[in-house]
C-alpha cells in the first residue's frame, strides 16, 4: 500500500469512527432522556391500565308469611350476556347468529322488543303492536324516531332502514329481521365496552351447557348467574303481591308536559334491562326489596390484553317485607269461599245465572291488619306470563282484585251505621219503635215495601236489625237524612280509603249532590241502596270498627321490614287509629245485641259454639230474570261479621255475586272462624301437594268446631225469602220499587 492510500485509509477510519461515536453519543443521550429525564412518564406508559366496572345485580329481597313462610323469594337462573369488552376481533353479527341458533335449538326466546313480523313468503314485514294498547302505539313511535322516519313509516320502511344502518344487505330476510331487531335492542340498552347486553334470559341448563362447550368459538358471550322471582305458593294473595318485570321504554325515558326528557330511573342507579317491581306489594316496596347492586371491575392494559377480574363491591341483598297474612289461613279462607259459591249454585241457582265471583277479607279486630284477602275466581302468579290470554279473556275476570277493588252495593249490611248514627245523635234509643205494616206510606207517589219476615208492629231496633225491616231503617233514615248517617259510615270505614299498602277503589255514598237525586233516595240509601257502593275490605273494615266499639284502625298487610342476613326487625307496622266515634251509653252494645239477633237465625252460625255478630245484605243487581210472568232482580249475597263477641278477634267482609239471600253466606263465616281457630291452636295444617295426597283439590285442613246440628239452610233461606201476603216476592233485605223510584246500582 503507497503512502497515499494508507492517508485515504486512515482518513475514512477516522471520518467511520467520528461517526459511530456520534450514533453512540446520541443512543447515549435518548438513553438518558428516556431513563432518567422521563423516566416517571414513560414508566407509567408501559404499565398503563384501564378498569371498565359493570354491575352485579343484588338478590331481591323476600316477601314472606305472617309465619316466616317465603311467598315470594328469589331463585338462581342463568342469562346469556354479551360483554363488548371480550368480544375482540369477532364479527358480531357471526357471533350473535351462533348464539341464537342455539336459543332455537333449545326452545328459548332472545331479548327483541321490536315490533316486526318475520318475513311473510312474499318476503313482507308487518307489525306485530296491538291497536288497543298504548303502550304499543308509544313503542312503535319510538321506534321509528329513533331510525329518523316519518310516523307514517311501514313495516317495510323500518325493516329497510335497519338493514342499511346495521350493512345487513348480504343476510337473508329471516336474519335480517333476527339480527336487526337484536342490533336494534343493543342500540336502545346502549351497548359498549362499558354496558353488557343480555341477549336471553332464564335460559335452560341446556342452554347454558351448550354455551359453554363452544366457549372457545364464541369470545364475549357469557353465562351469568342471575335472580329471577319465583312465588313458592303461587295462588296466595297474587293481587295483592303484585308483579316485578322489565322496566319499560315510558319509565325509563320519561318526557314531561314541556318536552322535557328525564331519564329518573337511571338516576336512582338502575339499568335499563333491569327487572323492578311494576304493581303491588312489589311496586309498592321496591326500595326495600330491591337491595344495593355490587361492582365487578375487569382491567385491561394498554395491548387490550384483559390483566384481572374481581368483585371489587359486594352485593347486598334487598330487605324482607313481612306480611301480616298466615298463608296457611289464606288458603283455607280461600279454598272456603269457592266451597260456598259451589255450594249456593248447587243449591239455588241450578236453572238460573251462577254465583261465579266473590270476594272475603278477614282482618285482625285489634289492629287492623289483614289476615286475609281472597278472590274468587283467583289465578297463580307462576303461570301468569304462560296463561295471561286465558286469564284475560275468562269472564270471570281473575285477574281483577275484587277484594280492593270491586265495587259493591252493601244493602242490608249497611243498616248497622244508620243504627249507629241514630243512637249517636239521640234521634232513637233502644225502645224506640217504628210501626211496620209490610208498606212505607210516607210519601204520596212512592211506597217500598218490606218483607215482615219474623217481625210486624211496633219494631225496635233490636228486631229491626235482628230481622232486617226495611220500614224501620227507611224512617229512621228519611229523618235522619243521608249528610248524617253518611258522616257516621264514613266513620266506620265505608266510602274512604281504608289504608291498605296497594291500590284500593275509593267507593261512594248516596249524597244530596248525585244527579239522580231526590228526597226518596234518602230511604234506599238508607238499606244500602241507591248509589251507595263499597268494597269488600271496606266491609271487613267497618265491621272490625263495630267489633272495636267505634274505633278504626288503618287496614294493613305489611307487618314489619326485616334484614334478609340477620332476621332484624328493620321497621314494625304500628296499630293506627284513623277515626273514633265516642261509645256513648253503651251504642255499640246495642247495635251488637240486634247482630247477634242476627247470628240466631242464619244457618251455620246459630248454633256456633262462639257468639258471633253479623249482618246480612241481598242488595238487588240491576239485571233481571223472569219466574213466570214476574221479572225479578239477581241478587248478591252480602255478610259482615266479627266475633267472638265476648273478645272479638277478626271481622269479615264477605261478597258473593249472583249469591242471592245473604244468609247464604253463614256457612263461610262458620268455615273461616273454624279455620281462625285451628290456626291459633296449631291445628291448621299445610295442604298435601296432589302427588302425595292422590287428590288434585287439596287443602289445607281445617278441623272443625264442635256445634250441635243447625237448622237446614234450605229451610233458612225459604224463611227468609217469604214475602209478605199479595205481593212480589222478594229477597231479604231488598225494597221492592215502583216504577218511578230511582233504579238501585248492581
Amino acid at each position: 500500500m503507497n503512502p497515499n492510500e494508507h492517508k485515504t485509509v486512515n482518513r475514512r477510519m477516522a471520518l467511520l469512527i467520528a461517526l459511530s461515536t456520534v450514533v453512540i453519543a446520541l443512543y447515549v443521550l435518548r438513553l438518558v432522556f428516556l431513563q432518567l429525564i422521563n423516566d416517571e412518564y414513560f414508566r407509567a406508559q408501559a404499565t398503563s391500565t384501564t378498569d371498565y366496572k359493570f354491575t352485579v345485580t343484588a338478590a331481591r329481597g323476600d316477601i314472606v308469611d305472617a309465619a316466616g313462610r317465603r311467598i315470594a323469594s328469589t331463585t338462581t337462573g342463568y342469562n346469556v350476556v354479551l360483554s363488548k369488552l371480550l368480544m375482540g376481533e369477532k364479527d358480531l353479527n357471526e357471533t350473535l347468529q351462533q348464539v341464537v341458533e342455539i336459543l332455537k335449538a333449545n326452545g328459548e326466546s332472545w331479548n327483541d322488543t321490536l315490533l316486526i313480523s318475520e318475513p311473510d313468503a312474499a318476503g313482507q314485514y308487518h307489525f306485530t303492536n296491538d291497536p288497543e294498547s298504548e303502550s304499543d302505539q308509544n313503542t312503535l313511535a319510538s321506534t321509528k324516531e329513533a331510525l329518523g322516519l316519518q310516523q307514517y313509516a311501514t313495516a317495510q320502511d323500518v325493516m329497510g332502514k335497519l338493514v342499511e344502518d346495521y350493512e345487513l344487505g348480504d343476510w337473508p330476510l329471516y336474519w335480517q329481521r333476527v339480527l336487526g331487531g337484536l342490533h336494534y335492542q343493543m342500540q336502545q340498552e346502549d351497548y359498549s365496552n362499558l354496558n353488557n347486553f343480555t341477549l336471553a334470559e332464564g335460559v335452560s341448563d341446556a342452554t347454558v351447557a351448550t354455551i359453554k362447550e363452544h366457549s372457545l368459538e364464541l369470545p364475549g358471550v357469557e353465562i351469568v348467574q342471575t335472580s329471577a322471582r319465583s312465588y313458592e305458593m303461587g295462588t296466595v294473595l297474587p293481587h295483592v303481591l303484585g308483579r316485578v318485570g322489565k322496566i319499560t321504554a315510558e319509565k325509563w325515558k320519561v318526557i314531561d308536559e314541556n318536552g322535557q326528557v328525564t331519564y329518573p330511573l337511571r338516576e336512582k342507579g338502575y339499568n335499563m334491562n333491569d327487572v323492578i317491581g311494576i304493581s303491588g306489594l312489589e311496586s309498592v316496596y321496591e326500595d326495600q326489596l330491591r337491595g344495593k347492586d355490587g361492582v365487578k371491575t375487569i382491567t385491561r392494559d394498554a395491548d387490550g390484553v384483559i390483566v384481572d377480574t374481581r368483585l371489587t363491591t359486594l352485593p347486598q341483598p334487598g330487605y324482607t317485607v313481612q306480611l301480616t297474612v298466615d298463608s296457611l289461613f289464606q288458603q283455607a279462607v280461600d279454598q272456603a269461599l269457592a266451597n260456598n259459591i259451589d255450594w249456593i249454585n248447587e243449591r239455588y241457582n241450578k236453572d238460573s245465572a251462577k254465583a261465579a265471583a266473590g270476594a272475603v277479607v278477614v282482618l285482625n279486630v285489634k289492629d287492623g291488619s289483614v289476615a286475609a284477602a281472597s278472590n274468587y275466581p283467583n289465578f297463580d302468579q307462576n303461570l301468569y306470563a304462560a296463561q295471561y290470554g286465558e286469564y284475560s279473556k275468562d269472564p270471570g275476570l281473575p285477574l281483577f282484585n275484587r277484594a280492593l277493588q270491586g265495587l259493591y252495593t252493601p244493602g242490608s249490611t249497611f243498616k248497622p251505621a244508620v243504627a249507629v248514627a241514630a243512637l249517636d245523635t239521640g234521634l232513637v234509643n233502644q225502645h224506640s219503635t217504628v210501626y211496620c205494616n209490610g208498606v212505607y206510606n210516607y210519601y204520596k207517589d212512592y211506597h217500598p215495601r218490606c218483607t215482615r219476615h219474623g217481625h210486624s208492629g211496633n219494631i225496635d231496633l233490636f228486631t229491626a236489625i235482628k230481622w232486617s225491616c226495611n220500614i224501620y231503617f227507611y224512617d229512621v233514615g228519611r229523618r235522619l237524612g243521608s249528610d248524617v248517617y253518611n258522616a257516621y259510615a264514613y266513620k266506620l270505614g265505608m266510602g274512604v280509603k281504608t289504608g291498605v299498602e296497594v291500590g284500593e277503589a275509593l267507593g261512594r255514598m248516596t249524597t244530596k249532590n248525585d244527579p239522580n237525586y231526590i228526597e226518596s233516595l234518602d230511604v234506599q240509601a238508607a238499606i244500602g241502596q241507591g248509589n251507595t257502593v263499597v268494597t269488600p275490605v271496606q266491609l271487613a273494615t267497618y265491621a272490625a270498627t263495630l267489633a272495636n266499639k267505634g274505633v278504626r284502625y288503618r287496614t294493613h298487610f305489611v307487618k314489619a321490614i326485616l334484614d334478609t342476613n340477620t332476621g332484624e326487625v328493620i321497621s314494625r307496622t304500628a296499630p293506627e287509629v284513623m277515626d273514633i266515634i265516642e261509645d256513648h251509653d253503651g251504642l255499640f252494645d246495642q247495635v251488637e245485641k240486634g247482630m247477634v239477633g242476627v247470628s240466631d237465625t242464619v244457618a251455620g252460625l246459630m248454633d256456633y259454639p262462639y257468639t258471633i255478630a253479623c249482618k246480612t245484605g241481598t242488595p238487588q243487581r240491576s239485571e233481571t230474570f223472569l219466574v213466570g210472568n214476574t221479572r225479578k232482580h239477581y241478587t248478591n249475597t252480602m255478610m259482615v261479621a266479627y266475633g267472638p263477641v265476648e273478645d272479638p278477634q277478626i271481622a269479615i267482609g264477605i261478597v258473593i255475586e249472583y249469591g242471592g239471600g245473604g244468609a247464604r253466606a253463614g256457612n263461610l263465616v262458620a268455615d273461616i272462624f273454624d279455620a281462625y281457630f285451628a290456626l291459633q291452636n296449631g291445628t291448621l295444617t299445610l295442604p298435601q301437594t296432589e302427588a302425595e295426597s292422590g287428590d288434585p283439590a287439596a287443602q289445607p285442613q281445617v278441623p272443625v268446631a264442635s256445634a250441635p246440628a243447625a237448622v237446614p239452610a234450605q229451610e233458612m233461606e225459604s224463611e227468609v225469602d217469604a214475602s209478605p201476603e199479595g205481593s212480589v216476592p222478594q229477597p231479604e233485605d231488598t225494597a221492592q220499587e215502583d216504577a218511578s223510584s230511582p233504579q238501585p246500582e248492581g
